[in-house]
């Protein structure tokens, strides 16, 4: 109520997994009130539709495929080096059986229907990996409705140059800077295979189709609104 009547508007974070989250909220949460808003940082299960109308957002996006891989790995060395969350049970299950996100990748195609049935499995139950874009925002229909509230989009892809522009927007100052450790940042370590073969990736852009699908609505969107094309800086029109 505050901050209501000192007239800041409130910006929500989304942080959909594996998209850059950790290190934002390390790089923000000492300046979480500003002239104008009161920006207030989320865990995973916070949605859109638990936004209040009006209220804007803030959200970083990242190709569905490199976020997979990602999230694979993340679960695999259960959090680890920031945190230490254990399997769960249907996690340790996958992970005995598919060491790397490529095995699991082009299982999702075997011939051999019980293969098959257990990278379904994996898919649907390793942490990261089972959600999808649409877990946050429910489905097209309610996002466009909501789109007056989306302040800005940013992706893992180019996180340095858009969170330089997020900076710009929420008026923060020069002193907010992104941390650079792996543990900070819970980024995956140097050396991991990231390559996937023809068929893993096909396997990959089908299990994943919906996701890539809301990626390219937020592209068109962004570019009917004169993004940028290196950041997709919402321009600040309202």
């Amino acid at each position: 109520m505050k901050y209501r009547l000192q007239g800041k508007q409130f910006v929500h974070y989304l942080h959909i997994g594996k998209t850059g989250g950790t290190a934002f909220h390390k790089a923000v949460e000492p300046n979480l009130i500003t002239d104008r808003y009161r920006i207030i940082l989320h865990g995973h299960p916070f949605k859109l539709m638990d936004v209040p109308g009006g209220e804007k957002v803030i959200f970083f996006l990242r190709d569905p495929i490199s976020r997979f891989a990602s999230g694979f790995y993340s679960r695999q060395r259960q959090g680890l080096p920031r945190d230490f969350n254990p399997w769960r049970p249907n996690e340790a299950i996958s992970f005995n059986r598919f060491q790397s996100p490529q095995a699991l990748a082009a299982a999702l195609s075997s011939d051999d229907a019980e293969l098959r049935e257990a990278a379904h499995y994996a898919m649907t139950n390793i942490g990261h990996v089972k959600s999808h874009f649409w877990d946050w925002f429910k489905d097209e229909n309610y996002f466009l409705s909501r789109w007056a509230d989306i302040l800005f989009i940013g992706f893992q892809e180019s996180f340095d140059s858009d969170f330089a522009k997020l900076k710009q927007i929420l008026q923060l100052p020069d002193t907010v800077v992104l941390p650079q450790s792996d543990e900070k940042t819970n980024r995956s370590p140097i050396g991991i295979n990231l390559t996937f073969s023809e068929t893993e990736r096909q396997n990959l852009l089908e299990w994943y189709a919906a996701d890539y699908q809301f990626l390219d609505l937020c592209k068109r969107l962004l570019a009917q609104e004169n993004y940028s094309t290196q950041g997709m800086q919402k321009l600040i029109s309202r």
